[in-house]
């Protein structure tokens, strides 16, 4: 049973600025100076949300995903982050499960935000995953999927739950952030799972401010960063399996979920 060392990096962003915010995030990572397992960059790290994709998508073997392999080789940790990615003529806002080895996983985000055009140029993904590291299984979700409980929902059977732990990278504004903190700790208190969720700081192309409040939280809802609103840090916490296993041991609330499946 092994606990999981996890870093997270809250960043604001340069817009549309692919070599400037990765030089950036190349230097917060090789400031983290513990052996860790995890990285957790926000959403669209490279360039801020952006929703008009044409000029700015890279291929799926493009300079952010060369990246993405170098980092996760000299760290010797998965990075999970998201690129805008085209793709057989369309445009997806993908989540990557990049591994040290230089394989890796991904998901394109599902539920796109509507309200702010996404929409309009991104394809949606109809697919969760659910990764693995050091034994722990782990769901990694974008943003906007935040606001769906059900696509999130943790599943109990045969004894064993289907993940412990949920992400959520983000690009979330400032204007929202009771909603972030609070479905947070709530997706967290209902899976029984821990939850991270990175999001960025600073003032995108489009005048719209992010506050970050980026953290963690265990499966009672309990926070366990103390940072201020609109600061840059990076985070380095180690999450206890034992802690999780024995919490879920003593309350079994996930005999009691209700069964059901999700129409694609």
């Amino acid at each position: 049973m092994q606990d999981l060392k996890v870093s997270i990096i809250q960043s604001d962003l340069i817009w549309k600025d692919v070599d400037a915010n990765l030089a950036n995030f190349a230097f917060e990572i090789s400031q983290i100076q513990e052996e860790v397992d995890l990285i957790v960059l926000p959403e669209m790290f490279t360039m801020g949300f952006v929703v008009d994709p044409e000029d700015v998508a890279e291929e799926m073997e493009g300079k952010s995903m060369q990246w993405l392999r170098e980092q996760a080789k000299e760290k010797n940790a998965v990075i999970c982050a998201s690129i805008i990615i085209r793709e057989n003529g369309n445009y997806f806002n993908r989540l990557f499960w990049m591994l040290p080895d230089g394989n890796y996983q991904y998901y394109d985000k599902r539920h796109l935000f509507s309200l702010g055009g996404e929409h309009h140029k991104f394809t949606a993904g109809n697919e969760s995953i659910i990764v693995e590291l050091k034994g722990w299984k782990i769901k990694p979700l974008v943003c906007y999927d935040l606001r769906f409980p059900v696509w999130a929902k943790n599943n109990f059977a045969n004894g064993k739950y289907e993940y412990d732990l949920l992400i959520y990278i983000a690009n979330w504004p400032a204007s929202r952030r009771d909603p972030w903190m609070s479905l947070l700790k709530a997706r967290a208190i209902e899976n029984q799972a821990y939850v991270i969720g990175v999001n960025r700081i600073g003032e995108d192309g489009n005048g719209l401010a992010h506050a970050g409040d980026s953290n963690i939280y265990d499966a009672k809802g309990q926070k366990f960063i103390e940072h201020k609103s609109n600061t840059e840090f990076t985070e380095t916490l180690l999450l206890s399996k034992k802690t999780l296993v024995d919490f879920r041991e003593k309350f079994t609330v996930g005999l009691d979920w209700d069964r059901f499946s999700i129409e694609k």
